[in-house]
């Protein structure tokens, strides 16, 4: 059985059950698969191996602050470079991710849909049980697997802390 917790997160002004643990630093980083806006099965754990990755939970693209969010990530990571890869995941479909992405010119990052196999949300304690949506965080894996760095925003609508996480992928290079 998974974890289930209240008083966590409100949405809408009710309380949410969240699914799953919080990830700690210093844990191994759960291997997870989602959907590719291609409809292909990706681990971003295990498939990008020898990389420091950003995995960024969002509610949806449709909404101002994850749009926010995923377009600043676009931007930094040009400037990382390969070694970084970052990856936007929510419950949107992948068809939804893909038509987003092509009208917001977003191309560095790595949309991912975790709404058919549901397996990040509760590895990383992020889903929350009644709406079928991810609650905002932002996790560093570096290039061993390890989480350097996780941040779960009190609310919905709080943006992640951009230089902090910027700070935590370089000391991961």
């Amino acid at each position: 059985m998974t974890l289930e917790r209240t008083g966590i997160i409100e949405f809408g002004g009710k309380d949410q059950t969240v699914v799953g643990p919080d990830i700690e630093v210093g844990q191994a980083a759960p291997a997870f698969k989602a959907i590719a806006n291609d409809w292909s099965e990706i681990d971003p754990i295990s498939d990008y191996q020898g990389k420091v990755r950003v995995l960024s939970a969002i509610l949806s693209l449709e909404t101002s602050v994850c749009d926010t969010e995923t377009r600043r990530f676009n931007e930094e990571a040009a400037a990382l470079g390969e070694d970084v890869a970052i990856f936007v995941l929510s419950h949107d479909l992948p068809f939804t991710q893909k038509r987003w992405c092509g009208a917001a010119g977003v191309d560095q990052v790595v949309t991912l849909s975790d709404h058919a196999l549901d397996e990040f949300g509760p590895k990383y304690g992020v889903r929350l049980k009644e709406m079928r949506v991810l609650r905002r965080a932002v996790f560093v894996v570096d290039r061993q697997g390890k989480v350097t760095y996780a941040d779960y925003m009190p609310a919905l609508g709080v943006e992640p802390d951009y230089e902090a996480v910027l700070t935590a992928v370089r000391a991961a290079l």
